[in-house]
């Protein structure tokens, strides 16, 4: 074994260029699959972790019937005295807040806007006082400033403010219907511009404080829904259905009729678009490694084709067919072993900048939903598991590809591998 170990070491050295170039396209290939690999996992988890901070939190505390009608944001269906639960829940380490969520149609008027017109929006009102605690919104405001409690005031994405022309201190107007029915038109000043990393709150979402729209919506106190989180940070080991239903079981001890959902199903939109697209994400990803495997299989073909004489000699002085194919086969896969090793290092390299700085889509995602919840900048991530996994494969795929010539020169005469061109 030894005597075979050294042969195949030293044809690696001995055959340095087309070691070198079979090496590299082994390095290209994988290195092509991590970038790709991690740049989508990245995509996917920031997705997620925005969707939480700043749409859906981890869970919301619903009216039996809202679900059901939730894109028309009924403001029917409500959470009487909310005070109450809120305590229970915090008694139990469960961070909530109160939120109240509307339609609402949003006027200006040329002088000082460009131009007089309307647009329909989705408006939150939240308590400045505890949304902080589930959500992360104060911290995308860019100009201006935060909400504070009973004040005509609203914050807008710099997306709408952008298409609107607005600034911070321009009066807006929204006419919106009550808890009864009624029409009521509220008119605002814009005390600040936000920029979130979730493209559906900058597009069209007005926030402004939860007591001023109590008051204009006859909401009484009661509010649509409590934005609930077991902290600010995503966990992906945590369960969201099973937290649900948790939760929900100690709302119905505590005699409340409620439904609590998770975030999956509070955006049923995104789990399906994510799902599809993560089936697409391993095509491509599958399409990536067939391409790298055809490329490693046709540089160790060539490999070894070119080398028929060679293994007739070695026929001629006496080894067998096994240690001729074992020689064969430690040298691919040392071939396999440099070229995995190079990805590795080539995967990581172009991969870093991507994780650590990310790249820069806002022109493009302000123009077009794509469906993920990253207003701009795309990062990748580092998956471990599947770098170590490109890296076995690189190995085992060089070796198993050079099984075949191999076979085949091995059923040749040694006189006619002697005479091979």
């Amino acid at each position: 074994m030894k005597f075979l170990l050294a042969l195949a070491f030293r044809n690696l050295t001995r055959y340095t260029k087309r070691t070198v170039i079979t090496a590299s396209a082994i390095a290209f290939g994988l290195g092509l699959f991590i970038v790709l690999d991690s740049f989508l996992k990245g995509a996917e988890m920031e997705s997620e972790i925005n969707l939480i901070n700043y749409e859906t939190a981890s869970a919301k505390v619903m009216h039996p019937a809202y679900l059901g009608e939730r894109d028309n944001l009924p403001l029917k269906y409500v959470i009487e005295e909310p005070e109450k639960i809120i305590d229970i829940l915090d008694g139990n380490s469960i961070a909530a807040t109160p939120r109240v969520v509307f339609k609402a149609e949003l006027f200006v008027r040329e002088d000082p806007y460009p131009e007089s017109g309307s647009v329909y929006v989705k408006g939150i009102a939240l308590d400045p006082s505890r949304d902080d605690e589930v959500f992360r919104l104060r911290e995308t405001v860019k100009k201006g400033r935060y909400l504070e409690e009973d004040e005509n005031g609203v914050l807008i994405g710099e997306w709408m403010a952008s298409d609107l022309g607005a600034r911070v201190g321009y009066p807006l107007t929204l006419r919106v219907r009550t808890r009864y029915g009624a029409y009521e038109t509220m008119d605002m000043e814009i005390v600040g511009l936000i920029n979130s990393p979730n493209p559906q709150i900058n597009k069209s979402t007005v926030f402004l404080p939860l007591s001023t729209a109590d008051y204009f919506l006859d909401m009484d106190g009661a509010v649509t829904e409590l934005a609930l989180s077991p902290g600010l940070t995503f966990d992906r080991s945590r369960d969201p259905d099973k937290m649900a239903g948790q939760i929900e079981k100690l709302l119905h001890t505590n005699g409340y009729d409620l439904q609590v959902h998770s975030w999956k199903k509070l955006a049923p939109d995104y789990v399906a678009m994510a799902a599809m697209k993560s089936t697409g994400s391993r095509i491509i990803l599958f399409l990536v490694f067939v391409i790298a495997a055809v490329g490693i299989t046709n540089t160790m073909l060539m490999a070894v084709f070119e080398r028929i004489r060679e293994l007739g000699m070695m026929r001629a002085m006496g080894m067998t067919d096994r240690q001729i194919r074992l020689s064969f086969l430690l040298e691919a896969g040392g071939i396999g072993l440099i070229g995995a090793l190079g990805g590795l290092i080539f995967g990581a390299l172009v991969n870093w900048p991507l994780v650590e700085w990310g790249w820069d889509f806002t022109p493009m995602l302000k123009q077009m939903d794509i469906g993920y919840r990253i207003s701009g900048v795309f990062r990748s991530m580092w998956n471990i598991p599947t770098m170590f996994r490109a890296f076995f494969a690189g190995i085992v795929i060089a070796m198993l590809v050079a099984l075949f010539p191999i076979r085949r020169a091995l059923k040749m005469q040694i006189t006619d591998c002697l005479r091979d061109e």
